[in-house]
């Protein structure tokens, strides 16, 4: 396996986390087992079999490996990959394309889609992604994956087995859908993406952004330029359900010591040890 990019793996249940983040740097995530990527600022060989990718925005520590991964797999003979990102990124991301398959000669085949906050994507017959609204300096988007489960009406608990069989033969609908959250991904965002969508804080795994950890950096200009800070965190300790919460994109003017010692002191039981640092 060939790795041209620092990857970090964690193994949370059924699901297998990889990926890098790191400010201004590149960012990309894969989850093998739901079969897509979210973001492509750098592009692990790897990661180049994946057939879905999920963008969060347009700035290009989160896009700029978008031609690589689709030569790559034009180039090892795979599917075209289905790519979704806001829609006001689209048509630059055709013209990035296009530039490079100049500059290659060779084609860049592949499906871009946009997509709003609200809009659904059905991955399979049980697993639907949610787009939802984040903020951040340009427009940008979060993702929710979900299983679909078919559950009893409640008026039909009661009925024998025999009774239920009759009901589907009669054309009844005797199930009613339930979603169970199983990954959120924001992207670069302030505390409004997290705030706004509070099936976030429900999803079994949720891969989030916590750039600044300095206590005397700003808050205020922090937010306004579309980060969170590790106090963010703190003041939500009590919203987070989550099994596992994955901070990421941490600024380059902290060293990894020095985000732990900080990040430690604010919370000094990770969350009930439900914290991990993408370090």
């Amino acid at each position: 396996m060939l790795h041209n990019v620092p990857l970090i793996s964690h193994k949370h249940g059924d699901l297998t986390i990889e990926g890098f983040s790191r400010a201004a740097v590149q960012t990309c995530w894969r989850i093998a087992e739901l079969k897509v990527n979210f973001d492509l600022g750098v592009q692990p060989w790897d990661f180049m079999g994946t057939p879905c990718s999920f963008i969060s925005h347009a700035h290009l520590d989160h896009l700029a490996a978008l031609p690589v991964y689709v030569s790559r797999r034009r180039m090892m003979k795979m599917d075209p990959p289905t790519i979704y990102m806001p829609a006001s990124a689209v048509a630059g991301s055709h013209r990035l394309l296009q530039t490079f398959a100049q500059l290659d000669r060779g084609s860049m085949p592949c499906e871009i889609i946009g997509v709003e906050p609200g809009d659904e994507i059905e991955l399979s017959r049980e697993l639907v992604v949610k787009v939802v609204a984040t903020r951040h300096t340009i427009p940008s988007v979060g993702y929710l994956i979900s299983q679909r489960r078919h559950k009893l009406k409640p008026q039909y608990l009661e009925l024998s087995g025999p009774e239920i069989r009759q009901l589907k033969l009669d054309g009844v609908e005797i199930t009613h859908e339930i979603r169970v959250p199983i990954l959120g991904f924001t992207g670069d965002t302030s505390p409004p993406g997290l705030d706004q969508n509070p099936e976030l804080f429900k999803a079994k795994v949720l891969i989030t952004e916590m750039t600044f950890v300095a206590p005397e950096h700003r808050k205020d200009k922090i937010h306004k330029h579309g980060h969170m800070h590790l106090d963010d965190f703190v003041a939500r300790r009590d919203h987070f359900e989550n099994e596992l919460v994955i901070a990421s994109h941490f600024s380059t003017r902290y060293s990894d010591p020095q985000i732990r010692r900080w990040v430690e002191r604010a919370l000094p039981d990770m969350l009930d040890g439900r914290l991990r640092l993408w370090l």
